[in-house]
């Protein structure tokens, strides 16, 4: 555990600050962790994976023995292994704390389990889930002679299956890869700045894989609305259902979790040509890397901590006021920031409006006009 420290100086009060959590959080910050044995092709991907990640990449070159899956929750598990566990996540947890960061990628390269890597995500200093995958049919970034993106530029990414929506595993993994690319929080972004995609596809779907199986994997409650709303509470309530099922069914589960297809990820420049119209034609250039992915083993997030992952705070009366959260009828901001509002007013009745009484409008007493009448004929009287 770090120790808590006061802060003595300005300085130091702001980088305390800059930590603690806000409404809209900054990009992840990954840290990419070697383990005991890591291949080539484990250290090439590495290697292009944070160049696709830049600046908010931190890589550790030294090895470490790490083994996030070796959990001690298996009752079959020795002490050796239930120690080596708890080390391991103690050590992801000090890593987190020491360098704010909230995401792992620990490389693994085993007889059992080759060129391995095992995507970690944290909440509050803890971890939330893991995703172990396997690498095939690696192509390094520098095997395409192409133009390259800028670094840190935000990326399209495009997911080209229905399986990323239905079924448990790939929506996890779909969840996974969002928080791993996705950059700052923008509310748009101009098209000369798209200057990269990352394409997401999955390979051949075995017909045991249709949306139908897929979508009874989840739990009832869930639709495919909520599913989008809310991924990872699908997830969780899958992931508890399949620990419920018993040895049979809980075998064949892990026979079809065998025959998932593979990911395939594919990075892309973009190429803005002319159309004759105002929109661009795009056309998109290889740029690397090309690699596949073969799920393994997965923890699906703890469902109290998830909860507490997904709460958002309240927001502040002048967020509401500028249109933010919920909406309000017939109030907008202008463009120059000022609050407007609009109030419907039924019809009113004008004449009975009582306003300032000036002399010249005001109604004569029936007296005094009679009184001019006369004055009048007295007057016309006197000139004849």
């Amino acid at each position: 555990m770090l120790r808590v420290i006061k802060p003595k100086t300005a300085r130091s009060k702001r980088a305390l600050d800059a930590r603690e959590p806000k409404e809209v959080e900054d990009p992840r910050t990954v840290i990419f962790v070697k383990g005991t044995h890591t291949g080539e092709v484990v250290n090439g991907v590495f290697k292009d994976l944070m160049a696709l990640k830049r600046p908010h990449a931190v890589a550790f070159n030294k090895k470490n023995v790490i083994h996030p899956f070796d959990s001690a929750t298996n009752s079959s598990t020795t002490s050796s292994s239930a120690a080596g566990s708890s080390t391991s996540i103690a050590s992801l947890e000090f890593w987190a704390a020491k360098n704010d960061a909230s995401m792992f990628v620990v490389g693994q390269t085993t007889k059992k389990r080759p060129n391995g890597m095992t995507f970690v995500r944290m909440f509050d200093g803890r971890v939330l889930d893991m995703i172990e995958v396997g690498v095939e049919n690696y192509k390094a970034m520098a095997d395409f002679k192409t133009p390259k993106s800028t670094p840190g530029n935000k990326p399209l990414l495009h997911f080209a299956s229905e399986l990323f929506d239905t079924h448990p595993r790939f929506i996890h993994l779909k969840s996974m890869l969002i928080d791993f690319f996705n950059g700052e929080e923008v509310d748009s972004i101009s098209l000369i700045g798209l200057e990269h995609v990352i394409s997401i596809s999955l390979g051949p779907t075995p017909s045991t894989l249709n949306d139908a199986t897929s979508m009874s994997l989840l739990p009832s409650t869930y639709s495919a609305d909520s599913v989008q709303a809310n991924p990872l509470a699908a997830v969780a309530s899958a992931s508890f259902i399949a620990s419920s099922l018993p040895p049979t069914a809980a075998t064949s589960l892990a026979m079809a979790s065998a025959s998932l297809p593979k990911v395939h990820i594919r990075a892309y420049t973009t190429k803005l040509l002319s159309s004759g119209v105002r929109v661009p034609r795009v056309e998109l250039v290889p740029m690397g890397p090309a690699l596949d992915l073969v799920l393994r083993r997965s923890q699906a997030p703890d469902a109290d901590m998830l909860k507490l992952a997904m709460k958002r705070p309240k927001l502040k009366k002048t967020d509401v006021e500028k249109g933010l959260g919920k909406k309000r009828k017939n109030v907008e901001v202008d463009e120059m920031g000022d609050l407007r509002g609009r109030v419907h007013v039924g019809l009113q009745d004008l004449s009975k409006l009582k306003g300032r009484r000036m002399k010249g409008l005001q109604e004569e007493r029936p007296g005094k006009k009679q009184r001019i009448e006369e004055d009048d004929g007295d007057d016309d009287m006197d000139d004849e």
